[in-house]
């Protein structure tokens, strides 16, 4: 009986060290460490494979071509089996919320969502009202702002 648990507790834990497979969404630089200004191993080029093995903030080190290296994440998609593992599990953006709970993703920009996704979007009634409640007034953001010693500061638009 303990010889089955553990083939099954190392099967799990091998699964969960599994890399992830993505795509490029266009040509993307593979960098040597996760910064932008890090020097470019290689270019990958658009719907390019690769295997993700670790997240670092918004970045992915992943391997493709025989070479490892680190892209930023707004340059992969995710199959949609695998979206829920890729954008941190738990972590739900309130757009994914909106979506109807789905594939929720805690990410930079609109990452995670597919085209399809935005296409079949139905409203969230429970999620919009979760956010309404979040709402203030002005006198009482006005109220905060005075409490923090804050300062109201005019900003002129950029011109064209």
């Amino acid at each position: 009986m303990r010889l089955p648990i553990m083939l099954l507790l190392a099967l799990l834990c091998w699964a969960a060290q599994a890399a992830e497979t993505a795509f490029t969404v266009r040509p993307t630089e593979l960098k040597a460490k996760p910064f932008i200004d890090a020097a470019t191993v290689a270019t990958l080029p658009e719907n390019q494979q690769v295997q993700v093995l670790k997240r670092d903030a918004g970045w992915y080190q992943v391997k493709a071509r025989g070479a490892s290296g680190w892209v930023a994440m707004t340059n992969l998609r995710f199959p949609a089996a695998s979206a829920g593992k890729a954008g941190g599990g738990a972590n739900q953006s309130f757009l994914g919320a909106a979506l109807g709970g789905k594939r929720s993703t805690s990410t930079t920009g609109a990452k995670g969502l597919t085209r399809e996704d935005l296409q079949t979007a139905r409203p969230n009634p429970q999620a919009l009202q979760a956010a309404e409640k979040l709402a203030v007034s002005k006198a009482d953001a006005s109220q905060f702002a005075r409490a923090g010693k804050l300062v109201p500061k005019k900003i002129d638009y950029l011109e064209e």
